[in-house]
């Protein structure tokens, strides 16, 4: 038997996160609100409305264009898609067809066996979402609240080899849009959406064979789950004999399976032809630079300077650029300690990045600054306070918003260093524990573990722990 590779191609729709509407001043972002109260006639495709662009959309995209380093172009039209479908109130789409917004780009995915898969991007637009249609007790229910949403469309070469590969391009690619502030990127309410285009082939073969579609897949586990079984399907049907089709599949979450929905359109069926009611976009330079300018740093850009100027580990690196928010939080941190970059990595890996998930909320929202972090390590480093305390001090900082210093005094927590007030201790957690004396000195040597929790328990953490356990050990081969 041949062996298979697939190919696969994404087509994936971003909400912009404007105020409003692209061609109205409806409230763009509706997934709260009751079915059908987010409409108004423009929208809803009444007779003798006229649309009128959101500038805020052409400006999202331009950013979102510039980071898929696509060629961004100076005039672009928008087109009718005539499709009739219940929540396509006009009979049409207002879209981008032959002269879009930006042409070509790329993504690139770091792998985890350190190659890089190069994304090629064949078309990125702007147009207008339709409805939402729910099936319910034998009804179909139409809800325009989503009709004139702005999206960005963005089809991808057939360049991903693995359903593996498309869920990391969509990781990448909502970190990109939630880095950029253009979109929030979230699947489950339908910011970013993903019809899978999937193909096989024998492997070291350069020809493309019949696709399949994959439409309604709403989560990255289901982009992934959809594609492999997509591909199994298509593997045991050509083994079998059969040719495959190009069906529109649709995926059911529930089933967790793949049904034909009908065959699939090719672009002569949506008629394309030139929206009469919008002028042609020019994108002048003086309006592009000003757009530009607020382009950052990208994450793949600021992973590797991490590494370069800061000395991380890939790993850290690849975490503390998963949000804009807690790269910028971690830089500042940095400066603020003036110390080795690891050092701040480390309590950003385990102590920051362990409360802001048990709060749920993101590094943009806490309330212990960067230099706050910067002077808790600080404070560990000379002995001010032990390790424990420095963690204590998080939740106290973020929940009062007092510097950890000024909490350290209030409370009475700094670390207790002076030998005789410890040995004082030692010495009473030694007489208060006679059993476990007799098993320290029978050879469980371990208990001094144990022994030193005793003695940070009756200091409330504020003894100097490597103190007390030299100090233990010095009493219990005197016993």
């Amino acid at each position: 038997m041949p062996e298979y590779e697939a190919v696969i191609g994404l087509e994936t729709h971003i909400q912009l996160n404007t105020q409003t509407k692209i061609f109205c001043s409806c409230k763009a972002d509706s997934w709260f609100d009751p079915p059908n109260t987010n409409i108004c006639p423009v929208c809803t495709g009444l007779p003798g409305v006229l649309p009128v662009l959101n500038k805020a959309v052409v400006e999202k995209a331009v950013l979102l264009a510039a980071a898929m380093h696509a060629e961004i172009q100076p005039l672009s039209y928008f087109d009718r898609k005539n499709y009739f479908y219940p929540d396509l109130p006009k009979g049409y789409q207002i879209s981008q067809y032959d002269m879009p917004l930006a042409r070509g780009g790329y993504l690139d995915l770091p792998m985890p066996d350190g190659s890089v898969r190069h994304v090629t991007i064949t078309k990125l637009h702007i147009e207008e979402d339709a409805g939402k249609t729910r099936n319910e007790g034998g009804r179909r229910l139409i809800d325009f609240n989503r009709c004139g949403v702005p999206l960005v469309e963005m089809v991808t070469g057939p360049d991903l080899r693995s359903a593996d590969e498309a869920a990391q391009y969509l990781i990448r690619l909502r970190q990109l849009v939630r880095w950029l502030g253009v979109s929030e990127g979230d699947m489950e309410k339908g910011h970013l959406r993903c019809d899978a285009n999937v193909s096989i082939r024998p492997k070291g073969a350069d020809y493309l064979n019949p696709k399949t579609e994959i439409k309604n897949v709403n989560s990255i586990d289901a982009v992934r789950e959809a594609i492999q079984k997509e591909i199994a399907r298509q593997i045991r049907e050509v083994e079998a004999g059969h040719q495959i089709e190009a069906w529109t599949l649709e995926w059911d979450e529930d089933a967790q399976t793949l049904r034909k929905m009908r065959s699939k359109e090719t672009e002569a069926d949506y008629r394309y032809f030139r929206e009469p009611d919008l002028l042609p976009l020019r994108l002048d330079d003086a309006w592009r630079e000003a757009i530009l300018a607020d382009l950052p740093e990208l994450p793949l850009e600021r992973r590797a300077r991490f590494v370069a100027e800061h000395g991380l580990p890939e790993y850290d690196a690849d975490i503390l650029t998963s949000e804009r928010s807690l790269s910028e939080y971690f830089e500042s941190a940095v400066r603020a300690y003036g110390g080795d970059p690891k050092r701040v990595s480390n309590w950003m890996m385990n102590e920051i990045l362990a409360f802001l998930n048990e709060k749920a909320i993101s590094a943009a929202d806490l309330r212990l600054k960067p230099e706050h972090l910067a002077e808790i390590i600080s404070l560990v480093d000379k002995g001010v306070i032990n390790a424990n305390t420095g963690k204590a001090l998080i939740p106290k900082v973020h929940e009062s918003g007092r510097a950890p210093k000024e909490i350290v005094d209030a409370e009475g927590l700094a670390k207790v260093s002076d030998e005789e007030a410890i040995r004082a201790v030692c010495r009473e957690v030694l007489d208060e524990n006679p059993a476990e004396v007799a098993s320290y000195k029978g050879g469980k040597e371990t208990l001094i573990g144990w022994f030193v929790g005793q003695v940070m328990r009756k200091t409330r953490g504020k003894a100097d722990a490597k103190m007390a356990r030299a100090i233990l050990e010095e009493l219990l081969k005197q016993a």
